[in-house]
């Protein structure tokens, strides 16, 4: 896939909204017009203090307000540090980087299913959105361990039917999302996924199983962004590849899963 243009941007934080104690919603914008991005992609985020920039994955782009919102997941000192910006802080951001979903060659009516677990739902969003403007209302099912980990709810609705699993039970169905009965009673046209990698196994099984495409996003660890660390080699049919500029985006006949 032909790899877009990328730039080096100071970008403004607009609002950071504490969805939880493990996550915040950074909006950001620019004086400059955001260049074009993908679902599926990401960016890459220098924190002052570190070495490495930290790969967060495009959660949203609000062409209308100019802004780009990165959903973050405080795991570490450089999440936790990005955890704390402000209104008016500025944030140098590499972007846009990797090869993002692609998009359904299938008539507008058709059922398709994008699947989230924990901070797997975050590229879900602008993907949902873009197949809204395409002509389709996708289906989302998502999944976390407890319903307070479960965020942005009222955006996904805005874009097709949300399905929900939680693995303590406290709402939706309990248990992993491919447990959910929905998988069952509806035939899907094709399949999106990102989350945990038994998650995305799971799917990648049930999607042969019944004949769909599917793509899926990995997660593996990210360093550089741009194919110089060899960090994030992942094994794929035709030898081993660098996730940050091949993927993140497969599809899973790309993939030497055990499916």
């Amino acid at each position: 896939m032909r790899q877009m243009k990328k730039y080096l941007m100071d970008m403004r934080v607009v609002e950071n909204v504490r969805l939880h104690p493990l996550y915040c919603l950074l909006k950001l914008t620019s004086d400059r017009k955001l260049p074009g991005m993908i679902p599926g992609q990401f960016v890459q985020v220098r924190v002052d203090g570190s070495f490495l920039r930290r790969p967060v994955s495009i959660n949203y782009v609000d062409r209308e307000a100019n802004e780009l919102w990165l959903l973050v997941r405080i795991v570490g000192e450089g999440t936790r540090r990005m955890a704390e910006y402000q209104s008016g802080d500025l944030m140098n951001i590499m972007l846009p980087l990797g090869n993002g979903f692609s998009m359904p060659q299938l008539p507008a009516g058709s059922n398709l299913l994008l699947i989230g677990g924990g901070a797997g739902a975050a590229p879900m969003l602008y993907l949902g959105d873009t197949l809204k403007s395409l002509g389709f209302r996708p289906a989302f099912l998502l999944g976390a361990r407890s319903k307070d980990e479960l965020m942005q709810l009222d955006e996904f609705e805005k874009n097709g039917d949300v399905y929900l699993t939680t693995e303590d039970g406290s709402t939706g169905e309990r248990g992993f999302v491919t447990h959910h009965r929905i998988l069952a009673e509806r035939k899907f046209d094709r399949l999106y996924a990102c989350g945990p990698k038994p998650m995305m196994v799971a799917v990648a099984k049930y999607a042969k199983a019944m004949h769909v495409a599917c793509d899926v996003s990995l997660e593996n660890r990210m360093a550089c962004g741009i194919g110089a660390c060899l960090c994030c080699i992942e094994h794929t049919a035709e030898g081993n590849v660098c996730v940050c500029t091949e993927g993140p985006v497969f599809n899973i006949n790309q993939l030497t899963w055990q499916i």
